[in-house]
């Protein structure tokens, strides 16, 4: 699943303990056990329980020990990827962006020295460290091979986004909850009326402008892929969905 931006959208329970005096009390505390006790009952959003593994890489040997593995996109929208020839990433020519979701099977891992003007999300340090890989479903002997940069080296000392960049277990799994509708929209990269801020950002890419601090109650624009979209938040929910006129 900028580089990654990802917002936690969620709330918190706040319990407050009053404290009275005990005098002039001491009939209803008599009467207390009298009254009929009233239940109440805490909603956790399902979407705060779910776990998000995080893998913490450090060193060149970890990303290679990514080889063989398939990785779900979480920062939609805004990695960059390049055509790989089986030596070198082409960064001359981007092939697009990584959407949010989409499957990739990773290859190998490889350093190449990156032009300073492609590294704007992930630094170019003395070397970046790119992910080789094929969309998933493309066999390795058929398909095209791609690379992303995840990461850089900077002396002997490795900074990497993977954790921000990628879910690592499948996320239509993790947020089985949203139902088949919503996830054949954010497959199709579409959002839709009734969704909530994480999936319309996972629908259309995490490249935004929100207009308003209120999560859930505001209007944000989303890039997606060039094409804007205005989506307006109101009781947690989409309620309107506009192209924003170029």
């Amino acid at each position: 699943m900028e580089s990654g931006k990802k917002w936690a959208l969620g709330g918190s329970l706040v319990f407050v303990l009053v404290v009275g005096t005990r005098l002039g009390f001491m009939y209803r505390e008599r009467h207390a056990d009298d009254a009929p006790v009233k239940k109440v009952e805490y909603k956790s959003d399902p979407e705060d329980l779910v776990f998000l593994k995080s893998e913490h890489p450090i060193s060149f040997k970890d990303a290679k020990e990514m080889k063989g593995r398939r990785l779900w996109v979480s920062a939609g929208g805004q990695m960059d990827y390049y055509a790989y020839n089986g030596h070198s990433a082409d960064y001359a020519h981007s092939q697009g962006v990584l959407l949010g979701a989409e499957k990739i099977d990773v290859k190998d891992a490889v350093e190449q020295v990156a032009p300073k003007k492609t590294a704007f999300r992930i630094p170019a340090g003395d070397k970046q460290v790119l992910l080789v890989f094929t969309t998933a479903g493309e066999t390795s002997a058929g398909g095209k091979e791609y690379a992303v940069p995840v990461g850089y080296r900077e002396g002997d000392t490795y900074t990497y986004s993977t954790d921000q960049i990628f879910f690592y277990d499948d996320p239509h799994q993790l947020y089985s909850f949203w139902g088949p509708e919503n996830w054949k929209a954010i497959d199709e990269h579409r959002a839709l009326v009734g969704m909530n801020e994480r999936q319309v950002q996972m629908a259309l890419g995490q490249v935004s402008e929100p207009h308003g601090d209120s999560v859930g109650n505001r209007l944000v624009v989303y890039d997606d892929q060039g094409k804007p979209k205005r989506v307006t938040f109101a009781g947690g929910k989409a309620t309107k969905i506009e192209d924003v006129p170029q």
